[in-house]
């Protein structure tokens, strides 16, 4: 799959601020994440979600907020791979979990060690979603539970909750670039009972889960909350991330509407990740 790099300029004296504003605002249309850049932000698009004139439109809808223009640029596979790779690090999450690239050195030290091959995955541990995320894993009993890692992207999330106890993992996206890498993964870590398949909502339409674990966008968890809650059994437990922190009043009304109750938020530069509770 194809990308598009989207560079927004920003004259602003609080430049983190609006920066930070100007994201959120933007989150209808299809970004699947975003950078600082010198002098503003950067967006990436699939290049087959790219709708020019509305992308266009949203951006100079903001010149109220600084936004001076805008350059649209289209980024191969391959170099986007190379340009990952060479800002790769390793991630040390609440000193039990090391998430690093088979380049990196081992630490047996630590108690969960995964290998992630950096490619074009969503789900690192880099970023502040995938950061916290990990954390509810690793604050969560996983013992006997059934798992469902929906956006699955390098397959992170599901691979410690299957170190961690977990009795089944099922992990879905629908990008092929995920689903290959998230195989790949999996086979690295020497994970058994992790099956990934590529596609969406629709392959969860007759499965149950203890636990569900959504790290995408506020956009499409608006529209998969519903599956979620015919999916997960009373009392089971939904974990989301992938938004800001002022989508969370219209994505806990939604959850609220399908039995879900919010038991704990955490945030991280303005980035929210919640866990639900499945009441009815």
């Amino acid at each position: 799959m194809d990308y598009l790099e989207i560079k927004i300029f920003i004259n602003s004296a609080n430049f983190a601020e609006t920066s930070e504003i100007i994201m959120a605002m933007l989150g209808d249309q299809p970004f699947e994440s975003f950078d600082e850049i010198e002098n503003g932000i950067r967006g990436f698009i699939p290049e087959d979600k790219f709708n020019e004139s509305e992308v266009s439109d949203a951006i100079k809808g903001l010149s109220d907020f600084g936004v001076t223009g805008f350059e649209v640029l289209k980024i191969q596979d391959q170099n986007w791979n190379k340009t990952w790779e060479s800002n790769y690090s390793s991630v040390l999450i609440g000193e039990r979990c090391f998430v690093r690239a088979p380049f990196h050195e081992a630490r047996p030290d630590v108690e969960f060690e995964i290998v992630i091959e950096p490619k074009m995955s969503f789900g690192t541990a880099h970023h502040e979603t995938t950061d916290m995320m990990l954390q509810f894993v690793l604050e969560t009993d996983w013992k006997n539970m059934e798992v469902l890692d929906m956006g699955c992207g390098t397959g992170v999330l599901a691979i410690l909750a299957s170190k961690m106890g977990a009795k089944k993992v099922t992990a879905i996206d629908y990008d092929n670039w995920a689903y290959e890498n998230s195989l790949e993964n999996i086979e690295r870590n020497n994970i058994k009972n992790v099956r990934v398949y590529l596609g969406g909502k629709e392959l969860i339409e007759n499965s149950t889960f203890d636990i569900v674990l959504a790290n995408i966008n506020r956009n499409i968890l608006l529209d998969q909350i519903q599956h979620y809650s015919n999916a997960i059994r009373t009392g089971g437990k939904l974990f989301l991330s992938g938004f800001y922190e002022n989508d969370v009043e219209v994505l806990t009304l939604e959850a609220a509407n399908y039995g879900f109750l919010c038991k704990q938020m955490k945030t991280k530069n303005h980035w929210v990740a919640l866990m639900l509770e499945k009441q009815k």
